[in-house]
């Protein structure tokens, strides 16, 4: 059996969306599962669109999601070079050999003359086709006109699709399409040809949008005496609403924003992979090699597949679950004056965050408190105090306080609970006010904030000393 070779081949138009970057997973997958080969190819030739910095971004976006290429570009290989502007001599080598079989001629007419055949087959209400206007005598080319294929007059096309099976179109979806413009430049619909075969690619993962072109693709390939790869066509990505192909309007964005916004590479790859595969079992959470051991055409779906960005948190909310406490940290990219204190809130980080970005707001939002002594407001700290109870809220206080100085360091908030909530359920028994008169000062003497996580949280985080000081300046205030 032949070596699996897949690639990936992206235009330097614009930032790498979900759809081409789900394109390169499969790609690599399967040649991973197979032990084969990934190149990277960058398709060059549509200099008007090119972006500035596009291919340097694409390069980033692989490496961070971790789809390591064998050969292509930025590494070199047995082909080189893979940016098809490089490779003109090599498209015009292919062009002369379909020009000897008589396969390709200049093509004589001008724009104008071209549109003025477009809209005579529209009043005739007839689909218009290059080659009912095909010359019966072809000049020499010598490179100053488009060249274009001379499709051959057959009936219908039909081939195999590994994802979507038997697929076929009529002689229409075959014209005399352009190979070389003018400006020697080739075509994308001649250019990833030539480069397939000089590369021995095997297995072509592409978008649906490639079905109604695989006619032209094919003829080619015939033309050229070659067998076509195997063609794997991805389902949609659709919009969250599941109606329409997402799109920047519907919130697609650029790979590395996720990246930027705290998302993990595991996370993504995951979440990737099962956005139009289904493994077939109720696993849902896998790792790279899992997803290579696991990965199989037969279960890529025909249907578009939503995007939910909910169940992409949640995938990278498991991820940073998986974290060790200093891997998290490193990863998380924090700036904090106390890198002790972090190392406790991580638990907290980890049940409540989704991505590095919400623990990044949590710490300089709601856990500000941690690396600040705060600023208390008497009347917060006996706001839920009874007017038939009054002095309740000190009184507690200074009973919670006999308890934090018999705390140990390293105490867990388990624990703290256990010793609190018996001094809370006291107070409860009690009469008017309960649990929350003693609980909500407590809280806010610790953080300084009507919002904070629970107090015996932060007293597992603080330790009995800075603990014991926050308390001590509620009671100061209480009795000033």
């Amino acid at each position: 059996m032949n070596t699996v070779v897949t690639r990936f081949a992206p235009s330097p138009t614009g930032f790498m969306h979900v759809g081409g970057i789900r394109t390169a997973l499969y790609s690599w997958l399967y040649a991973r599962k197979h032990s084969g080969r990934f190149i990277l190819r960058i398709e060059d030739t549509d200099k008007e669109r090119e972006v500035a910095g596009a291919i340097p971004h694409i390069i980033e976006s692989l490496t961070w999601l971790g789809i390591e290429w064998d050969e292509g570009i930025d590494r070199g290989g047995p082909h080189a070079p893979y940016l098809q502007s490089e490779r003109l001599d090599l498209y015009r080598s292919y062009a002369h050999k379909l020009i000897a079989a008589g396969h390709a001629y200049p093509d004589p007419y001008t724009e104008s003359e071209v549109e003025m055949f477009r809209q005579k087959a529209e009043e005739e209400k007839r689909p218009f086709l290059f080659r009912d206007h095909r010359p019966e005598i072809s000049e020499t080319w010598d490179g100053t006109k488009p060249l274009r294929f001379r499709a051959p007059r057959i009936i219908r096309y039909e081939w195999d699709d590994l994802a979507r099976g038997r697929l076929g179109a009529g002689e229409e979806a075959v014209d005399d399409f352009i190979l070389i413009k003018s400006d020697g430049y080739p075509t994308y619909n001649f250019a990833h040809i030539v480069d397939d075969i000089e590369m021995k690619v095997t297995h072509v993962m592409r978008g649906e949008e490639f079905i109604s072109s695989t006619p032209k693709y094919l003829s080619l390939y015939e033309a050229l005496g070659v067998t076509p790869p195997a063609f794997v066509t991805m389902p949609v990505i659709l919009s969250p609403d599941g109606k329409k192909k997402l799109s920047k309007r519907d919130g697609a964005k650029d790979i590395l924003e996720y990246r930027n916004e705290g998302y993990l590479p595991e996370a993504m790859m995951n979440f990737l992979a099962l956005l139009g595969w289904n493994p077939g079992t109720e696993q849902e959470f896998f790792s790279k090699d899992e997803l290579i051991q696991a990965f199989d055409l037969s279960r890529i779906q025909i249907s578009g597949a939503g995007f939910d960005e909910t169940k992409l948190l949640s995938v990278n909310q498991h991820w940073m679950r998986q974290l060790s406490v200093e891997d998290f940290i490193t990863r998380g990219d924090f700036s904090v004056p106390d890198i002790s204190k972090l190392k406790k809130a991580v638990p907290l980080l980890k049940e409540r965050a989704h991505t590095f970005s919400e623990a990044r707001e949590m710490l300089s939002g709601e856990l500000s408190c941690l690396f600040s002594t705060p600023t208390l407001d008497q009347g917060q700290l006996i706001i839920k105090e009874p007017s038939e109870r009054s002095g309740m809220t000190k009184s507690a206080l200074e009973s919670v306080l006999e308890t934090i100085k018999s705390l140990s360091e390293g105490v867990s908030a388990e624990s703290v609970k256990e010793i609190i909530m018996p001094i809370a359920n006291a107070e409860e028994a009690k009469g008017k006010g309960g649990r929350g008169a003693i609980l909500w000062p407590l809280r806010y003497a610790l953080s300084g904030q009507e919002r904070s996580p629970d107090p015996f949280t932060l007293i597992s985080i603080f330790g009995p000393a800075e603990s014991v000081s926050r308390v001590q300046k509620a009671i100061a205030i209480l009795e000033g």
